[in-house]
């Protein structure tokens, strides 16, 4: 715990790329240290940016309301970004910013927590693990990378304005319940 508490204290200090100029606050992401699964998404939005946590806007809520459709809370799970800071206008993290984020910090939370499955909320965090991958065709399957298993959805921001994404993910969402029980034993 003392370990994460310093890397999220890092986090919070980062100047490292540009995006440390036009935050309020870094969002080092929140949950137990003992958490089984990892939930991470892109950057922090505006309300993240504000007060400092991770998923707490309207992709929070909407993230709530699917994680209760499967009978789950937030408080299973550890969440964060892929990058740890707001990047101006909501614009998508670029590849620099997200390999600074990553090398410094997300896989380093990845290597404290070690989680039994990430669950990779949309393409540009499937894309910080994996490489290439197509959402369309992938989402709602686990692929397993240097012996870590990731789950990869679509972004909640996504499924709330689009009602086929909103379907989609609240049936990768179910598969997640029953790949997240069978890890349980």
């Amino acid at each position: 715990m003392a370990s994460l508490i310093r890397l999220h204290e890092g986090i919070c200090r980062c100047t490292a790329c540009p995006l440390a100029c036009s935050r309020h606050h870094a969002v080092p992401g929140a949950g137990p240290v003992s958490a089984r699964a990892m939930l991470v998404g892109e950057a922090p939005g505006r309300e993240e940016d504000e007060l400092g946590l991770p998923f707490v806007g309207r992709s929070g809520r909407f993230l709530e309301m699917v994680l209760a459709a499967i009978g789950r809370t937030r408080a299973e799970f550890f969440i964060t970004s892929s990058v740890k800071c707001r990047p101006p206008r909501n614009r998508q993290p670029r590849p620099g910013e997200l390999e600074t984020c990553n090398s410094l910090w997300l896989s380093k939370q990845v290597a404290l927590i070690r989680p039994k499955l990430i669950v990779c909320l949309g393409r540009v965090s499937a894309q910080t693990f994996l490489g290439t991958v197509d959402l369309r065709t992938q989402h709602g399957t686990v692929i397993i990378k240097d012996r870590q298993a990731y789950f990869i959805t679509y972004h909640p921001a996504a499924g709330m304005r689009f009602p086929k994404i909103r379907e989609a993910m609240i049936a990768d969402f179910s598969a997640l319940d029953r790949i997240l029980q069978k890890k349980q034993s």
